[in-house]
């Protein structure tokens, strides 16, 4: 069995090498972030998050941590903190599973499908088992205002010319748009 170091780097390397976007934190392989597209066919799609991935000294044998960069609307995930709900990487991980599970199975199904009955964001459990379609307009609101490929550090998409016009609100700047905004 090969010693978790060596475990880690070869996650890593597996997940750089795949169509994900990895961005290192220093010089260690124990902090970065990922760019991660939401799934077709649910109201996240068209989003990007850049999501910060920590891996403890013990991994893979103690689950990654993992947090959204910027702010999602979903019923197990903290809107302030980015904070994951998340059986299968908080209680239930194992050595088995790797760095790229956690972004082609784990988060796209937890985008797929919420749980409203274990909610770190119990406002947006309640809409979503109240009135199905308010929660769904309300997560494409906030892709369309968090989510862009430019609030997670990726070069935007070429938009169609019936895309380029932004109202005088979306052009406003906040501070509170984005948490932990990267350096260029």
């Amino acid at each position: 069995m090969s010693s978790p170091s060596k475990r880690r780097e070869m996650d890593l390397m597996k997940l750089m090498m795949s169509d994900y976007k990895v961005e290192m934190v220093n010089d260690g392989m124990q902090e970065f972030y990922v760019l991660f597209n939401g799934p077709s066919d649910c109201p996240y799609h068209g989003g990007v998050w850049k999501i910060r991935v920590e891996l403890p000294d013990a991994y893979p044998y103690k689950s990654p941590s993992i947090g959204f960069v910027n702010k999602i609307y979903h019923p197990n995930v903290d809107e302030m903190s980015g904070s994951v709900c998340l059986d299968v990487i908080n209680q239930t991980w194992s050595p088995m599973f790797d760095l790229v599970n956690v972004f082609e199975v784990f988060l796209p199904q937890l985008l797929l499908y919420p749980n409203p009955s274990d909610p770190l964001n119990g406002e947006a459990a309640a809409m979503m088992m109240r009135d199905r379609v308010a929660y769904e307009q309300r997560v494409r609101e906030y892709c369309e205002k968090y989510a862009k490929p430019e609030d997670a550090g990726a070069a935007p998409e070429v938009q169609s010319s019936d895309d380029e016009e932004l109202s005088e609100e979306e052009c406003d700047s906040s501070d509170e748009a984005v948490a932990g905004k990267a350096d260029p």
